[in-house]
């Protein structure tokens, strides 16, 4: 089992993200996927785009699946901050940059592939921390760096105070484990040339650093032949005659260029995949950016978030499903029948990923059927009371309850795995733009738990008698809402699990939009992730965790059994205290530790 951290990011990243896990499900892979937030949001209202809780389930994970990510100019990103954070000396900064520069990623590697007609398969590696992009850029100069450059004649015309100087780093240290990087990269993928890109006929003594440097350890590896090119010839190269490559090692800001070039030659971002690599950690994202313009129109291109779960599987030594997800993708693309907007076609996000799930190995056209594992513990977790699955809960050292969610339509129990989604308001003075919010209900599957945070808000309502419809014709099994709901008389009628914050009657049109799916959901103190066990009834609304769904349905069984036996005993007679004491009433369980909670 390996623990991949998954952060859906903003704008289409959360929809790639969700659509393209459907899909790789068909694998049965053995992977334990834990959801956190990153990005645009967390910036807004926290100041920070790679919150504490976010750089722990990081290291805490084998590796990082990213979803797309926007970035803005100094201004824009302050504009934007909560008004209690503005002014406050914040900074922006890269969450990309932070990962790279955090988690020590100097590799960043871009397949380049013909999917549609396989003439062409090789690889973009791109040194990450230094070069070009190191961040030694000044406008306005020291005197160590004027007197660098004072004597270029438009320096002299312009001045010290009206020029501007960029640094490009080039270490020993850092094309050293670049190259050897390269080299065993490509020994394991079996390419036999090696080629540096560069500009030795202009940067001569930076150049011939590097090129000493190869010379060196291309010894270390005789099968693989190098070559040094400049960096103009390779980009003319990569379009006339992209298949004499092999794997391509690059500074900075060359393989920057080069890798997007790549992703042209190859039919586009919708198709480009990314890792980045260092030696004690890594990150896998699609290329392509968060077209935040796009978001929620179903209308993104999953299958580069696809090959980068292929490549990610490669990178945890899972090469034949890998393998397997590139070939389904490759005939998807190859066949046109079922691709987006980008590739010629009219599919939309959801359609592409099952058509991919389709060509995956042990597809049948009837939906898989969830394991006994699965099945069972969400059943049972539907027969017991709240009260026990708490107790159980609380005895492990986990928060569960969903504070302040009450019951809307008394008598009604139900649980299942929870589908996340949460809204985010609006300027109506603004934007008085018409917002579908409840769309995603088109995508929650069968046997959901629809939770919503809308930040507790009763300015608003975000469900109604009829989603209430449709989630029933889905087959839902109730929803649990941070907000107000309203057609309470219609809800209750329908005997539909509802749970929510307030009932009003305030319409919630064009107040709010959906902000993101499949993003783990704060309601209180307590974590509500995508996949964990929502269980409810007229004691109210809490969550359990996935990955101790077991164990909790154990302990809160032991609960039951215990209550009853001490029930039955005092109306035989007993004491209650002599029953309690007789019975384990104050350990049901059976054991004096606890589980480790899960913050």
């Amino acid at each position: 089992m390996k623990s991949v951290a998954v952060l859906p990011g903003d704008g289409i990243g959360p929809e790639v993200v969700s659509a393209a896990l459907e899909a790789v499900e068909q694998l049965r892979l053995p992977l334990d996927l834990r959801f956190g937030e990153i990005g645009w949001e967390c910036w807004r209202q926290e100041g920070t785009v790679i919150p504490e809780r976010t750089w722990k389930l990081i290291e805490e994970t084998d590796t990082c699946l990213l979803g797309a990510i926007t970035s803005k100019p100094l201004r824009e990103a302050e504009a934007e901050l909560h008004p209690t954070l503005r002014g406050t000396g914040l900074d922006y900064v890269s969450p990309v940059i932070q990962l790279r520069q955090h988690l020590g990623l100097y590799a960043n590697v871009r397949p380049i592939t013909d999917i549609d007609r396989g003439q062409f398969d090789f690889t973009v590696i791109r040194e990450n921390t230094e070069g070009l992009y190191a961040g030694f850029d000044v406008h306005g100069l020291d005197e160590s760096l004027w007197n660098a450059v004072r004597s270029h004649p438009n320096a002299a015309a312009s001045g010290r105070e009206a020029t501007s100087v960029t640094l490009r780093l080039q270490t020993q240290f850092g094309m050293d484990r670049l190259l050897r990087y390269g080299f065993e990269y490509a020994e394991r993928h079996g390419h036999r040339r090696l080629t540096v890109v560069d500009k030795p006929n202009v940067l001569r003594h930076s150049s011939n650093h590097l090129r000493e440097r190869l010379e060196l350890i291309a010894q270390d590896h005789p099968d693989v032949e190098t070559e040094i090119l400049n960096v103009d010839a390779v980009a003319l190269w990569m379009v006339r005659r992209p298949e004499r490559f092999g794997v391509l090692v690059a500074e900075n800001m060359f393989g920057d260029i080069l890798s997007d070039l790549g992703a042209g030659v190859m039919g586009g971002l919708g198709l480009a995949s990314s890792g980045n690599i260092g030696d004690h950690g890594s990150y896998f994202e699609p290329v392509h950016g968060s077209a935040p313009s796009m978001a929620g129109q179903g209308r993104a291109n999953p299958m580069a978030m696809l090959l980068t779960i292929a490549q990610m599987l490669d990178h945890l030594g899972m090469p034949v499903p890998g393998q397997e997800l590139r070939g389904a993708v490759s005939k998807v693309v190859r066949a046109r029948t079922t691709v987006t907007y980008d590739l010629g076609g009219t599919a939309r996000t959801s359609q592409v990923a099952q058509a991919v799930a389709g060509e995956l190995p042990g597809h049948t056209d009837e939906p898989a059927p969830p394991t006994a594992e699965s099945t069972d513990v969400v059943d049972r977790l539907a027969q017991l009371d709240t009260a026990s699955v708490s107790d159980a809960l609380d005895s492990m050292g986990i928060p569960g309850v969903l504070a302040g969610l009450a019951a809307r339509v008394p008598g009604t129990r139900a649980a299942g795995r929870a589908y996340t989604v949460t809204y985010r308001p609006v300027d109506a003075s603004v934007d008085r733009g018409f917002r579908n919010a409840a769309n995603y209900l088109d995508d929650v599957p069968e046997g959901s738990f629809v939770v919503v945070d809308n930040a507790a808000s009763t300015t608003c309502t975000n469900w109604g008698s009829l989603l209430t419809n449709l989630a029933q014709r889905r087959g839902v099994r109730g929803t649990a809402l941070h907000g107000s709901a309203r057609d309470i008389a219609e809800i209750r009628a329908a005997k539909y699990p509802l749970f929510s914050t307030g009932a009003t009657m305030v319409s919630g049109k064009n107040r709010v939009e959906l902000a993101a799916t499949g993003r783990d959901v704060v309601i209180g103190d307590v974590t509500v992730r995508p996949g964990d066990i929502v269980v409810a009834d007229d004691n109210g609304a809490l969550v359990v965790p996935a990955e101790y769904a077991a164990e909790v349905a154990d302990r809160a069984e032991r609960v039951e059994r215990t209550e009853s036996a001490i029930a039955q005993a005092v109306n035989g007679g007993m004491r209650l205290d002599e029953a309690r004491r007789q019975f384990g009433y104050a350990n049901p369980w059976g054991d004096d530790g606890k589980q480790p909670s899960r913050a």
